[in-house]
């Protein structure tokens, strides 16, 4: 490898560190580097480049952040966990340094992660765990569902997530829905608390167009990736669909490693 790519939490003292000695490193072996906050999106996007691998220290969210950045270009992700769960991250922050002439060395290998691309008007945004449409008020809020060329149903409730595969295993879970293979891209559809409308999960296949309308006069808000929050208008509506970008992940892990993963995180034994 000849230029690797280091996005780190800015908030984690130790993720900071860790990033400047795996800067450190990398020069020693005469890589060249470049490294950022993943909250500077707009600052990290013009140094990818060019760029072979980007490492993500901090946790699942600063995997998120890094998947915006990273993913246009193609270039594979390795998530180091300072974090909570990890469920997207390879190793823990302790591990690295020693797993990283085996990395540089080219083991390993990639796992495509699906994304979504939401549409409001002319601006297109991209998320890789969720698009969330949900009341800003201690009150339900309508939303139209339009699914292809066909209304779905008008969802009373907290709001709907649409997720990936990804995020199959955060908010949607958390409020009921399936849990995807990380690979599969598929797509969730899944009310949070409704009241009325049809209240069940729908997992959607890949080629699904999914059109969101709130007709509800009452405040609402689309969240994507829980990272970026935007208002949305009475009648104002949202296309989401698969993105044509693919999140890419180093692993080295061997491939079945997302089952006990799983078992182990759901039971809240954290590693």
């Amino acid at each position: 490898m000849k230029r690797i790519g280091i996005l780190y939490h800015p908030k984690i003292e130790r993720a900071r560190e860790l990033a400047y000695r795996l800067k450190e490193f990398l020069t020693m072996e005469g890589i060249s580097s470049w490294q950022c906050s993943a909250w500077e999106e707009d600052e990290a996007t013009p140094q990818v480049t060019g760029s072979e691998l980007i490492f993500s220290i901090g946790g699942d969210g600063t995997v998120l952040h890094t998947a915006h950045v990273a993913a246009p270009f193609e270039v594979p992700i390795l998530g180091v966990n300072f974090g909570k769960l990890g469920f997207i991250t390879e190793l823990g922050g302790g591990e690295l340094l020693s797993r990283l002439p085996e990395i540089l060395e080219g083991e390993g290998w990639i796992e495509e992660r699906a994304m979504l691309q939401s549409q409001i008007e002319d601006r297109k945004f991209h998320a890789l765990n969720d698009v969330v449409l949900r009341t800003t008020n201690v009150r339900l809020i309508s939303i139209e569902i339009q699914i292809d060329a066909g209304v779905l149903t008008t969802y009373r409730a907290d709001g709907i997530i649409i997720a990936t595969a990804t995020g199959s295993t955060a908010y949607s879970l958390a409020a009921g829905g399936p849990v995807l293979h990380p690979e599969c891209g598929d797509i969730v559809l899944q009310p949070i608390c409704c009241h009325l409308g049809l209240n069940y999960t729908l997992v959607l296949p890949s080629q699904s167009v999914i059109t969101a309308k709130v007709i509800s006069r009452d405040g609402a808000i689309l969240s994507l990736d829980g990272q970026l929050n935007l208002p949305l208008s009475c009648e104002q509506s949202i296309q989401i669909k698969l993105s044509p970008y693919i999140a890419r992940f180093l692993r080295i892990r061997n491939p079945d490693y997302f089952y006990s993963s799983l078992w182990q995180k759901l039971q809240g034994k954290v590693a």
